[in-house]
């Protein structure tokens, strides 16, 4: 046994003095005897196995990843979206912030009530003029003023509810919406207000600030949901409710089946049509005496966002799912300099349909591709479909139809005409990806921003580094190396966000006689504290390239799966570190952005260096 010892030992030398003497030697902290130290075993240098048991064993809890807790994809999902916009709110479509969704026939608003003037009381619609006087009533509802441009809801469905949340930057949108599958309201009493079921179970969460934006859905495997309870958040609300994260799991869709981005992609979280926006969407003017009767008023503020502003999807289960149409997504500029001066127009659905309803024109390619016949032919069908729910009045004598005019936007009280067929062919073109520089093509979704960039608002400070006597009692006599910081994580303004990490890259160097600072090359590399290649030792701790790294190092207190508590001031770190005797540690900070989406993580370029000359002498 002593002979294998004596050859491990040997091994062991010759392998440093082959990769080097300079930072931390690669696989072990210090693994040669410098002129007159003993090798032995109460030699104060460690090995890097022993470097990272110590900052593990003296640092519990603060290296892991946010939302890291669960693979399940929904607990995950909602980890993540509480990581970026804070606690979400419980779905209550039955909460005082509830608003139902109108539904016009002929310039008058339904709804489904027992029919006073019938023997029995049956269901039927009952339709009311803005004074609220009764018009008539009917048995059947084959038309509305204003289709679901969906294109899989009920084209005119009835009581569908909306709810909007609003918390600092941070607004969630919940709708409980009232469809069936053969896409036709009757008089079953499932469409009355006063029935709670629905089928369709959405929720979006955007920060205005940032732009970030996060999409949930109902599972698919279930006919109805019930809105007279309300919905858990995904991941439940916080990391330790497990009921809530088991309930959850069972309330939200885990395929990401419906595409919410092509319609929600407007650099906002609502889509603008006449069914749920402002009060003159869809009315002659805003002095429309049905735009106060009817609509919603303002309940969804007019907030434009054009092309150049942020706008990314959160969410690596979804962003997952739609990698390609999230990377090949175009904002489109109207060569006709009509519709997109005040509007922000896409080649997804926004574009496609919304804009062809808009307008008033059926989808149109010039020349198109095979693909794009395949594609258009689809989505001229469904716009048929649009059109036969329509209602003659709308398109007619009512004339709210169509919805958005050049020069007067949606004030259709002007008289002024409709976007002209050659115009719409232009910017069809543009829509559907056909068209050329005179479209403006430029990527609809944005990048996952680095800390410290510039507008991020993210910045570490106060990094500094304390030589501390070894531990008491400690088997092994080794100094300890106190580093410390402060990061403010600023993006978005959200006071509970969680998105960032540090990395602590550390090396080690020989003491200069003179004692000079180190030179900035000295450090270890942005790239090696990124841990691009490197190789796991133990817990946080991995070797790369001649330095060790330390990942995922979390701010004082926030211990292994607990939310932060809200604050807007910079945060505090600590971390304790082995040192090694009579030489120099070099550390570099870099702060890690988890972006939750296929761009994985975000690094921060910025230098924030610190060392420390570790004399042995002075804590024996």
């Amino acid at each position: 046994m002593r002979a294998v010892a004596l050859i491990a030992a040997v091994l062991g030398i010759v392998f440093v003095l082959i990769s080097g003497t300079i930072g931390l030697r690669h696989a072990a902290f210090v693994s040669t005897p410098r002129a007159g130290e003993r090798h032995g075993s109460d030699q104060d240098d460690l090995d890097a196995k022993s470097f990272a048991n110590a900052v593990t064993r003296w640092n519990p809890d603060i290296f892991w990843a946010p939302a890291s807790k669960s693979t399940d994809v929904i607990t995950r999902s909602g980890d993540e979206a509480r990581a970026v916009f804070g606690p979400i709110p419980d779905g209550d479509c039955d909460s005082p912030q509830m608003k139902v969704i109108p539904l016009e026939v002929d310039g008058n608003v339904v709804d489904l009530k027992p029919n006073p003037k019938k023997p029995g009381t049956p269901l039927e619609f009952e339709h009311r003029n803005e004074n609220g006087e009764v018009v008539k009533w009917t048995a059947t509802l084959p038309k509305c003023d204003k289709p679901s441009l969906t294109g899989s809801t009920t084209y005119c469905g009835l009581n569908t509810r909306v709810v909007r949340v609003v918390r600092g930057n941070v607004e969630w949108l919940f709708l409980c919406r009232k469809s069936n599958i053969s896409q036709e309201v009757s008089t079953d009493p499932y469409w009355t207000r006063s029935d709670p079921r629905f089928s369709v179970f959405g929720t979006i969460g955007f920060n205005r600030k940032s732009g970030e934006i996060i999409f949930f859905d109902g599972r698919k495997d279930r006919s109805q949901f019930d809105w007279s309870k309300p919905f858990v958040p995904p991941g439940g609300r916080n990391y330790s409710d497990e009921a809530g994260r088991d309930t959850a799991e069972k309330i939200y869709d885990p395929t990401f089946q419906v595409s919410c981005h092509a319609c929600h992609d407007n650099k906002s979280p609502y889509v603008i049509d006449p069914h749920i926006a402002q009060s003159r969407v869809g009315f002659r003017s805003a002095g429309d005496a049905r735009s106060t009767a009817f609509s919603l008023g303002d309940f969804l503020p007019h907030r434009p966002r054009l092309p150049d502003a942020p706008f990314r999807v959160v969410g690596s289960g979804y962003t997952g799912t739609y990698r390609n149409e999230l990377s090949q997504a175009r904002t489109v500029e109207d060569p006709t300099g009509n519709c997109t001066s005040c509007h922000t127009l896409t080649t997804q659905v926004t574009g496609r349909r919304f804009a062809a309803d808009a307008a008033g024109h059926e989808p149109t390619v010039t020349l198109p591709t095979w693909v794009q016949l395949l594609e258009l032919h689809e989505e001229q069908v469904v716009y048929a479909e649009i059109e036969a729910h329509r209602t003659n009045w709308a398109a007619g004598s009512g004339g709210i139809h169509p919805w958005m005019l050049p020069v007067s936007g949606n004030d259709l009280s002007s008289g002024a005409p409709r976007l002209s067929s050659e115009d719409w062919r232009k910017l069809s073109d543009c829509l559907w990806g056909a068209g050329g520089s005179e479209c403006g093509y430029r990527p609809l979704y944005t990048g996952c921003p680095a800390p410290e960039v510039e507008d991020e608002g993210s910045s570490l400070a106060d990094a500094g580094i304390q030589v501390l006597p070894p531990l008491p009692g400690a088997a092994v006599k080794t100094p300890v190396l106190r580093v410390s910081w402060t990061f403010r994580n600023s993006y978005g303004g959200v006071p509970e966000r969680d998105d960032v990490r540090i990395n602590v890259a550390v090396g080690a160097g020989a003491i200069p006689a003179n004692g000079d600072p180190p030179q900035s090359g000295e450090y270890p590399s942005i790239e090696q504290a990124k841990g691009t290649d490197a190789v796991a030792i133990s817990g946080p701790v991995s070797s790369v390239g001649s330095s060790l790294l330390i990942e995922d190092v979390s701010f004082a207190g926030h211990t292994k799966w607990s939310d932060p508590t809200p604050s807007m001031s910079p945060r505090t770190f600590q971390i304790d570190l082995p040192g090694e005797c009579n030489r120099r540690t070099l550390i570099r900070l870099v702060p890690k952005r988890f972006c939750f989406d296929q761009s994985q993580a975000a690094f921060s370029e910025a230098d924030h260096l610190v060392y420390a000359d570790v004399r042995c002498d002075e804590h024996r």
